[in-house]
């Protein structure tokens, strides 16, 4: 909002209710709690229909006119989350700040995130009414009760915030831009070490703006986000916090909805973690939190609300939410500059890929060879040998021991790893041991044979696979099949779906060009077979760092995000295969993460589709999908695979020491 203080702009959802009577209130809220049972639909109705100062008067108004406190009077006639969540609204902002401060510290154990969520999130006034609030509260001193809960550099970083000192003048100094970013490179990617006290003094005391300048100028330094040096240099809850500031930095709305989807997906919901956010940000930015909700996670938030939770507390939930943004179909003003500003990043930003498996120092093929062969002759097969050699060496060096357990022992290891070992285990290994051409040619025609295609598995693999790689992959089908990959996807698939799977197959020049940018805004202004045609036509055809500008421009044009385009337009296979397309464009480590979530998720593992990326992505990015994963889940890919799947322990130990080798 140029022009504008965020505080001159309301972006909530809650505001002040005209003709307000907070003694009329308070009787209306006193009639529907007196008897047996209560009006609990009157009480959520009347309180997310006031502004918190309002509900301030309500309670002063009820200990007027009945002698009673409110809050004690909600906390007897309500239960569980909907009592937790009316009560909460009746707290000022400082006081539920305090109040969460301080269960997050009292007792046994830390909550660790609710602490980085609120003091990363706050401006210097929030934190300041917060700490006098929790003062008044409890008597105590709440830098003093997170020092002593709290250790290292979190604790330090923790100590900064509190202070509520981060310059707020908006004045940014060019020279010191330049060389805060230098002083961070040099804290971190530039030495053996990290000087973790220089990351806690820029980013705990300079200014949002200088720090937006700051981080736009370190990724020209370092050739990646600060984001990516926090994930290489610093750990555990240190990095969680400065990952949240780097964040509320960036886009405060964006970091909770981040924090919103977090709570809520997977089993069970973080309810206290949901209820914080939606009182807090209610009459602050709601608005702009639901729009960056949609943008990222391709549903609104009152959905996500409404299929999550229940009763009388998703009532209040979604008033506290006011609207379904699925419905709106266009972006608010600062969710399309967000949108705008993300496609800009993923277009400037470097990303280092970083595989898990790299060849083997002293490696000795024949000795493998030998190992492999013992390991597998006489009565029952050590698998743990196996496991470990395979794993172990790069794809190019497994190609050797291949060569040289044929000339040495006169055996075909494919044929004896075959016979001696059994289902995923197998399919594992021996997918280790193929070259990744022989390799995808062979998912290609698992995906394709048989009664059933797997769509997912072929829109996989061709739009993640490079011009070279697809070649090498046609080659080797030729090879193995005596016919041509193209011709079995036309036999088993039709449509525009075929359509697009056999652009994708196609080698040639992947180009750019200037208006292709128009050409797809002016595509949803077509019919729906016309409009899947243009969108193939570029999608399928254009480089991707040409197609980031494309999307960029998209946003311009439109006011609208391309993936949401997909999902309303179009259906099926083809919404799955653009969909595919715009995720890889966007962040393919990302997009390779959310498709190992989905494999493993649910009823079933499928196993095809763990064993598949695992492999392919091994000596490509599978570190950076690792990232992705624990950043998108909270959890990591070892834990959450060990945890969610039925899988053999040999797959287990497999998979694990590929990933995290």
């Amino acid at each position: 909002y140029p022009n504008k203080s965020r505080a001159e702009v309301f972006r909530g959802t809650i505001s002040d209710a005209a003709d307000f009577d907070p003694t009329a209130d308070a009787e209306t809220l006193y009639n529907a709690m007196k008897g047996i049972g209560s009006d609990k639909e009157a009480i959520l109705d009347l309180v997310t229909a006031r502004s918190n100062a309002q509900r301030q008067e309500i309670i002063g108004a009820y200990k007027c006119s009945f002698g009673k406190d409110l809050i004690e009077d909600l906390k007897y006639e309500l239960t569980g989350k909907f009592e937790r969540l009316i009560v909460s609204l009746m707290r000022t902002p400082a006081y539920l700040d305090a109040k969460e401060i301080h269960d997050a510290v009292k007792g046994v154990g830390t909550n660790e995130r609710c602490l980085i969520e609120i003091l990363a999130s706050r401006d210097n006034k929030q934190t300041q009414d917060m700490v006098a609030a929790y003062k008044d509260a409890y008597g105590r001193d709440m830098e003093e009760d997170i020092i002593t809960d709290t250790s290292g550099h979190f604790k330090k970083m923790l100590v900064v915030l509190i202070q509520g000192t981060r310059d707020e003048s908006g004045v940014v100094d060019a020279d010191l831009v330049q060389q805060d970013a230098q002083d961070l490179y040099e804290a971190g990617e530039a030495q053996w070490g990290t000087d973790e006290a220089k990351f806690i003094m820029i980013l705990g005391n300079r200014s949002v703006t200088h720090l937006r300048m700051v981080f736009d100028e370190y990724e020209k330094v370092a050739e990646m986000s600060i984001e990516d040096s926090i994930k290489n240099e610093l750990s555990g809850d240190f990095e969680r916090l400065m990952l949240a500031v780097v964040q509320c930095i960036r886009s405060v709305p964006m970091f909770f909805a981040k924090r919103l989807y977090k709570a809520m997906k997977g089993l069970g919901t973080a309810d206290n973690t949901l209820i914080r956010i939606m009182i807090s940000r209610s009459e602050i930015d709601m608005l702009d939190i639901r729009e960056c909700f949609r943008l990222r996670y391709e549903k609104s938030l009152y959905n996500m609300i409404k299929d999550d939770t229940s009763g009388d507390y998703k009532r209040t939930l979604l008033n506290l939410c006011g609207g379904d943004d699925d419905l709106a179909g266009e972006f608010f003003p600062e969710a399309a500059q967000i949108a705008y500003k993300m496609w800009e990043l993923s277009a400037m930003t470097k990303v280092q890929l970083r595989p898990t498996i790299r060849p083997a120092s002293d490696f000795d093929p024949a000795a493998d060879a030998q190992a492999l062969r013992k390991a597998m002759k006489g009565f029952g097969t050590d698998e743990d040998t196996i496991i470990d050699i395979v794993t172990q060496r790069s794809n190019a060096q497994r190609q050797e021991i291949r060569q040289t357990f044929k000339s040495l022992l006169g055996r075909n290891l494919m044929k004896d790893l075959k016979s001696e070992l059994s289902k995923n285990l197998e399919r594992l290994i021996i997918g280790l041991m193929m070259t990744p051409a022989e390799f995808d040619a062979k998912m290609m025609k698992k995906a394709i044979e048989g009664a059933g295609t797997d769509e997912h598995a072929l829109i996989e693999i061709l739009v993640t696979r490079s011009n070279e790689e697809i070649q090498a992959m046609n080659s080797a089908y030729q090879s193995a099949y005596n016919t041509s990959l193209e011709e079995d996807i036309q036999s088993d698939t039709s449509g525009h779906f075929c359509r697009i799977l056999v652009s994708l197959v196609q080698v040639g020049t992947i180009f750019s060009h200037k208006n292709s940018d128009c050409e797809l805004a002016n595509a949803c202004n077509g019919e729906s077979d016309d409009m899947e045609m243009k969108f193939m036509s570029i999608l399928c055809t254009r480089s991707f760092p040409h197609l980031r500008r494309v999307f960029q421009e998209f946003v311009r044009h439109t006011n609208k995000d391309i993936e949401q385009i997909i999902k309303k337009e179009m259906s099926g296979d083809v919404k799955h295969a653009f969909y595919a397309i715009v995720r890889s464009v966007k962040n393919q480590p990302s997009y390779f993460a959310d498709r190992l979530y989905k494999a493993i998720k649910g009823l079933g593992t499928d196993d095809r589709a763990l064993i598949r990326i695992m492999v392919s992505r091994s000596e490509i990015d599978l570190f950076n999908i690792r990232k992705e994963f624990k950043e998108a889940h909270d959890v990591s890919l070892h834990e959450f695979i060990q945890v969610e799947t039925m899988i053999r322990q040999e797959v287990l130990k497999s998979c694990s020491i590929i990933a995290y080798r």
